[in-house]
């Protein structure tokens, strides 16, 4: 199964909540609205960013439908339906494909680090009980499990498992995945500041957090590069390689909510165990923001 439409900038979307910790549904449809202005090419609701591990399957149904509603057909949604059991992961996936996902993400098992012959099954599992296009995530750093290259190929047997994205930041690993994918397999990127390299590589796309502040900016970039036009891909991507780098210097999402809210764009609101960004990192935030061209430097004071 080859799905073109996941290809070029997926925006993993943060989710914005309400006062009494519910969500933000007027803030995440001018969200929503905010990346389609900037060209965004598909939108990631319920994944990591969105703070996915505090949602119920009931706000994972929620998120994706408003999303869907907002998007109004523009663009396609791929969801987030991950976690560490596997029929609960399943129960998920049902749920945001019900609520107007084209294709899920679903992320490997973290915690239980189960075996790359657990890793398989999880996926053929998955695979087996909804029919939608799957992208496999690969995020040892959250995960303590790495999916290998030759567990990826194996998955990549299965006809509606159709790419990954991958947050390893092995660079080798990725490369080998690229070289060794069988035709129309996608390779996204879950590392904006690896975009550029791996794509010059021969990968398809990014699922990326700056582009929740930077939609345009980074959709420049993506788009540059997938044509060849490497000069202008580097340009953009060291003009948005600050903000890249502070989105991390803290939990993510919390900086990234925090440049929102900094950008008068949503309250910064967040759902424990996250807490709103250390005091001491706010300048160093907004500071990215001014580099990157999205605030004035006078606003930055």
């Amino acid at each position: 199964m080859e799905i073109n439409y996941l290809k070029g900038v997926g925006v993993a979307l943060v989710t914005p909540f309400c006062e009494d910790g519910s969500v933000d549904l007027e803030a995440l449809h001018d969200h929503v609205k905010f990346q389609i202005d900037g060209n965004v090419g598909f939108m990631v609701p319920c994944g990591t960013t969105g703070e996915s591990a505090t949602l119920s399957i009931e706000e994972h149904s929620i998120v994706v439908r408003e999303t869907a509603n907002a998007t109004q057909g523009k663009v396609p949604i791929l969801a987030g339906a991950g976690g560490n059991n596997t029929a609960d992961v399943i129960l998920r996936a049902r749920a945001v494909k019900e609520a107007g996902a084209n294709a899920i993400v679903s992320v490997s098992p973290a915690y239980n680090k189960p075996s790359q012959r657990g890793i398989v099954e999880h996926y053929r599992a998955l695979a087996a009980a909804v029919e939608c296009p799957i992208v496999v995530y690969n995020v040892p750093g959250r995960t303590s499990s790495n999916i290998l290259p030759e567990t990826l190929m194996s998955l990549a047997e299965i006809d509606n498992i159709v790419g990954v994205k991958e947050a390893s930041s092995n660079i080798s690993q990725i490369m080998t995945i690229i070289r060794e994918r069988p035709q129309g397999f996608l390779v996204l990127s879950g590392d904006d500041y690896l975009t550029l390299p791996l794509i010059a590589a021969g990968a398809d796309g990014v699922i990326s957090v700056v582009a929740n502040e930077a939609p345009g900016l980074m959709s420049g970039m993506v788009s540059a590069a997938l044509r060849g036009d490497y000069k202008e891909a580097r340009e953009l991507h060291y003009r948005l390689l600050p903000l890249m780098n502070i989105n991390f210097i803290e939990t993510n999402p919390v900086p990234a909510k925090a440049a929102l809210a900094m950008m008068g764009r949503m309250e910064a609101r967040y759902r424990l165990p996250l807490v709103p960004l250390d005091t001491a990192n706010e300048p160093s935030v907004r500071q990215a923001l001014v580099e990157s061209g999205i605030l004035e430097s006078r606003v930055a004071g």
